[in-house]
């Protein structure tokens, strides 16, 4: 004799899962009305979704950036979907937010540490294949930053696409809007480091070669080469570097005399950029 399947339970397993209304029931039914082997019945079927999609890409999904109340650490994933309509869905955005929620609260160390966690009963690396067979499309975490720093500011740029976290030198007063324009400068214009210091020494030595090439091509004698591509190395720190950034919003400074003008000696000591798909 079949078991009856009440709307009542259907909805319990719905709560539970996320699953739709049709794929609770029919677990219900292949389980004989057995909650807990209903909930193991979705599970497989996410895996074997999940399963399914390895090969597919999922360059789609949201950014979330937070920091925490006291503003001494932040954190920044990116976790992803197939299509921009599952992006944009309120469960998917809602879900990522868990995930950060977790991530901001724990620190793991690492990506791979990050999906060991405990998002509701069970870790994050499970509920992601349990998403996956929700949706129908490969969802994953592919993203995770942190930083801490004695002021730290979080934003998100462009509907969750981007995500910037800024580590300041000092919880000075208006650190906090100068932080979100900073920040705001960093999605922008995207620096490679802080200052001179933080570019590696590789790329400090192909932009040399490539100025001497192009100084050389121009007909310029060779022992002239070395001086100007100095002056174009130190034009490329001020492109590319933070700090010696041209201010957006204000073009007379950069960004290191606009800190200095909100605080003396306020300062960037960290920070991170994370664009969805990049």
């Amino acid at each position: 004799m079949s078991v009856q399947i009440s709307a009542s339970d259907v909805n319990k397993l719905r709560q539970q899962t996320g699953a739709g209304m049709m794929d609770c029931k029919k677990a219900l039914v292949e389980s004989n009305g057995d909650f807990e082997a209903a909930v193991d019945y979705l599970r497989k079927k996410g895996a074997k979704v999940a399963a399914s999609r390895q090969d597919r890409d999922s360059n789609e999904g949201v950014i979330i950036a937070k920091a925490t109340a006291d503003g001494k650490s932040g954190i920044v994933v990116e976790v992803n979907c197939e299509t921009d309509f599952v992006a944009k869905n309120s469960d998917f955005v809602a879900f990522a937010e868990k995930i950060a929620d977790l991530a901001l609260n724990n620190k793991p160390a690492s990506l791979e540490e990050l999906k060991g966690l405990e998002l509701d009963g069970k870790n994050i690396a499970d509920a992601l294949i349990e998403q996956t067979g929700v949706i129908g499309e490969k969802i994953d975490v592919s993203k995770y930053e942190t930083i801490s720093a004695e002021k730290v500011i979080a934003y998100i740029h462009g509907n969750y696409r981007l995500g910037v976290l800024v580590g300041l030198s000092a919880d000075a007063a208006g650190a906090e809007e100068a932080g979100k324009d900073v920040a705001m400068q960093i999605a922008a214009m995207n620096p490679i480091a802080i200052d001179k210091d933080g570019v590696d020494q590789n790329t400090i030595e192909r932009e040399i070669a490539i100025a001497k090439e192009q100084i050389i091509a121009e007909g310029k004698p060779a022992e002239m080469a070395e001086k100007i591509a100095q002056g174009k190395l130190n034009k490329f720190f001020k492109d590319t570097t933070l700090l010696n950034q041209e201010f957006v919003k204000d073009s007379s400074k950069n960004i290191a005399q606009f800190l200095d003008s909100v605080s003396k000696g306020l300062t960037v000591t960290a920070f991170k950029r994370v664009q969805l798909g990049a």
